[in-house]
C-alpha cells in the first residue's frame, strides 16, 4: 500500500511539470499585457510637495487701519511693527484705502509667511518672508483692451443724455475735457445736439473693470460739428487734435469748472441781488454745489489769493502780460500768492463766501486790465500750435481709420434716429 501511494504521488507530480513541447510554445507565443497607464499624479505622488497655503483675504473698509486689519487676521501690534519695519518698501502698507484688499498667508505653525496688498484689480504688492528677510514684488496684470462706441442726442441735459446712451460718467467728463477749449458745456449745449464717442474698455477675466482713453469723439452743437482724435506726436506727447491737426487744447478753458448751470451772465447793467442797485456784472456766475472743484482757466501765476468782505475767498491769476482771470466766493483756496499753476489745475472750490446769495463761482476775464465777456473774448484769441507740417501725413494716416469708424457709426445712429444726413465738419 505504501509503495502504491508513492507511485501515485510521483505520477501526479509528473503531470504538473511542463513538457518540452509546452515550454517551447510559451517562448514562441509571447503575451502582450495591456496594463492601464498610471497618471503623473500617481507616479509622482510620493515626491509631491505640500500644497501652498491659501490666502486669507480681508477687505479694507472705511475707518480701517493696518492694525485693525491685522487684528481681524488674528495678529497683534508686534506683527504690524515687524512687517512694516522689515524693509523700506513695506512702509507703504500704512497707506491702505477703503475698497482695497489685504491678504495673509500662514504656514502650518500659524506663522505669517506672506502678505499681499491688492491696490486695485490690476496692481498688487506682495511681501514674502525668505529666511530672515522680506522680499517685495510688484504684480501688474495686463487687461484686455476693447473698443466701444456710444452715441446720444441731448433732449434735456448732457448728463442725462449720457446716461440714456450708456456712456459712463467718467467718459462723459473726459469728453467734456477734450472739447473744453472749443465748447462751454454750460452755455453752448442745446437740445438736439449730438455726441459720438469711441473709447477703450478694460476687461479682466471677461469682466469689465474700467475704461481707458477716448480714441475719437464728435460733438454736433447747433449744426456745427467738432471732431477730436487722440494722437501721440513725434515728441512722445499725447493730445487731442481736430481733423486738420489743430490741437483741441486752447490757451484758456471755455469754463473754469465742469458743466453744471449758469445763474447769471455777463451784464454791465445788472441789478445787484443783495444791494438792489444797478451794478455792472463784469463776469459770469456758475451756480454749482459747494465744494465743486474750480480749475485754472490757463497756465499762469497766482497774483492774489485772499479774502475780502465782498468777494469772500478769491483768487486772481496772471496769464502772461495781457490776460488776467478772477475767481470769487470760493469755499476754500488751494493755491497761494506766487504759485505757478497749469491749465485745469484745481485751485479751489465753489462756495458762498462774501456777498453771495448762494453757492456759485463768479468768474471774470480781463485783457490789459479791461473786463471782457468770458464767453466771447476767447474767440478772438489765437489758437494753439498745430501739428508740424512734416508730421501731418503721419497724423492723417493715424486718424483716417478713426474718421471712417465715426462716419460709419454716425450714419447708423442717424438712420436709427431718423435725423438728416451728416454735416461737414469745421471743428
Amino acid at each position: 500500500m505504501l509503495a502504491s501511494a508513492v507511485l501515485t504521488f510521483c505520477a501526479g507530480f509528473g503531470l504538473l511539470l511542463p513538457s518540452d513541447n509546452v515550454q517551447a510554445k510559451r517562448q514562441s507565443i509571447p503575451l502582450e499585457l495591456s496594463l492601464p497607464e498610471r497618471s503623473p499624479e500617481v507616479l509622482d505622488h510620493h515626491f509631491e510637495p505640500a500644497a501652498t497655503p491659501a490666502w486669507q483675504n480681508f477687505s479694507i473698509a472705511s475707518g480701517d487701519s493696518l492694525s485693525t486689519v491685522f487684528q481681524r487676521a488674528g495678529l497683534g501690534a508686534a506683527d504690524v511693527h515687524r512687517w512694516v519695519h522689515s524693509t523700506p518698501e513695506a512702509r507703504t502698507l500704512t497707506r491702505i484705502h477703503p475698497g482695497q484688499t489685504l491678504s495673509f498667508r500662514f504656514d502650518e505653525d500659524g506663522r505669517l509667511t506672506a502678505l499681499k496688498h491688492q491696490h486695485d484689480r490690476l496692481k498688487s504688492t506682495i511681501y514674502e518672508r525668505r529666511g530672515d528677510r522680506i522680499q517685495v514684488e510688484q504684480e501688474q496684470l495686463q487687461p484686455e483692451v476693447r473698443t466701444r462706441y456710444v452715441s446720444g442726442t441731448i433732449r434735456s441735459s448732457l448728463y442725462l443724455a449720457g446716461q440714456e446712451a450708456g456712456l459712463p460718467d467718467a467718459m462723459l467728463m473726459q469728453m467734456a475735457h477734450v472739447f473744453s477749449g472749443v465748447l462751454d458745456f454750460v452755455f453752448d449745449v442745446r437740445k438736439g445736439d449730438e455726441f459720438l464717442v469711441l473709447f477703450e474698455e478694460h476687461h479682466l477675466d471677461g469682466e469689465r473693470i474700467g475704461n481707458g482713453h477716448i480714441l475719437a469723439a464728435q460733438f454736433i452743437n447747433r449744426g456745427r460739428q467738432y471732431s477730436a482724435f487722440r494722437y501721440q506726436d513725434a515728441e512722445g506727447e499725447w493730445g487731442y487734435y481736430n481733423e486738420d491737426g489743430v490741437s483741441m487744447r486752447r490757451t484758456f478753458l471755455r469754463a473754469p469748472l465742469d458743466f453744471t448751470r449758469i445763474s447769471s451772465s455777463f451784464n454791465p447793467k445788472r441789478l445787484h441781488p443783495i444791494h438792489k442797485t444797478v451794478r455792472p456784472h463784469r463776469g459770469i456766475d456758475y451756480a454749482a454745489p459747494t465744494g465743486t472743484p474750480i480749475y485754472a482757466a490757463g497756465d499762469g501765476r497766482v497774483l492774489e489769493s485772499g479774502y475780502t468782505a465782498a468777494n469772500g475767498n478769491y483768487i486772481v491769476i496772471q496769464h502772461g502780460t495781457e490776460y488776467t482771470t478772477k475767481y470769487l466766493h470760493l469755499s476754500k483756496r488751494s493755491v497761494r500768492k506766487g504759485d505757478r499753476v497749469k491749465q485745469r489745475q484745481v485751485i479751489g472750490a465753489v462756495g458762498a463766501t462774501g456777498y453771495a446769495t448762494g453757492p456759485h463761482l463768479h468768474y471774470e476775464f480781463l485783457v490789459n486790465g479791461v473786463h471782457r465777456n468770458p464767453r466771447t473774448v476767447l474767440d478772438t484769441l489765437p489758437k494753439t500750435v498745430s501739428i508740424a507740417q512734416a508730421e501731418l501725413p503721419r497724423f492723417q494716416n493715424r486718424v483716417q481709420g478713426l474718421q471712417l469708424q465715426l462716419a460709419t457709426y454716425r450714419q447708423q445712429h442717424q438712420q436709427y434716429a431718423g435725423t438728416p444726413p451728416p454735416i461737414a465738419g469745421d471743428g
